[in-house]
């Protein structure tokens, strides 16, 4: 990965934040304001390390701790003097299901949980958010962030599932397959020009949750 050449080009890499403890419980995060674990920090510092050499021009990271800390390890590495927040990275409102475990979530609402799971473009959380309201919401933060930074190369640091609408909806990806493995701490590389998004690098590991 390189630094980008094309001043029409905005490079965005998404970057999922590191681990917290209700990940490793994998229970539905949502809006809650967890800290990364340790495991998290090494996850911040690893994706700092690849980033440091690519000449990053800002950083963007969602209004959460999780994420902040994610950004802030990224732009200390990559000589970045602060991190710029940004609302509509923030994670999917999962309302009622909020703490909950996939099965504990299909058990209060088996209907609802259905839908989250085969059909994410009619999906909404119980008194929580529509998922194509998040995937709205990432389309509108890359057109700001393409509008700033043409020809440059930027990091946002946001959540699983709002990376995941946006690649599934850029690539296609429709059913059960929308929920693609996102590791913690992962880099997606998108290419931004005049309005379009296009996935270059997709994600690699971590779980479904």
């Amino acid at each position: 990965m390189e630094h980008v050449d094309d001043p029409d080009v905005c490079t965005l890499f998404l970057i999922r934040h590191g681990t917290t403890t209700m990940n490793v419980e994998n229970r539905y995060r949502g809006r809650r304001d967890i800290p990364l674990d340790a495991q998290g920090w090494s996850d911040a510092v690893e994706a700092a390390r690849t980033l440091s050499p690519l000449g990053l021009s800002a950083v963007y990271a969602g209004p959460l701790r999780r994420t902040i800390n994610t950004a802030q390890v990224i732009a200390d590495e990559c000589r970045i003097p602060d991190v710029r927040i940004l609302h509509s990275l923030v994670n999917v409102d999962y309302g009622e299901w909020e703490g909950m475990t996939a099965e504990e979530a299909a058990m209060y609402d088996p209907h609802g949980y259905k839908l989250y799971n085969e059909s994410p473009e009619l999906a909404i959380c119980p008194n929580g958010e529509r998922l194509t309201e998040a995937q709205a919401r990432m389309f509108q933060a890359f057109e700001l962030i393409e509008n700033r930074h043409h020809g440059e190369l930027v990091a946002a640091v946001t959540h699983a599932v709002t990376i995941r609408i946006v690649v599934a909806n850029l690539l296609g990806i429709t059913g059960k397959r929308w929920r693609i493995p996102v590791g913690r701490g992962s880099l997606t590389r998108l290419e931004l020009r005049n309005g379009t998004a296009t996935v270059t690098d997709m994600p690699v590991g971590g779980e479904a949750d």
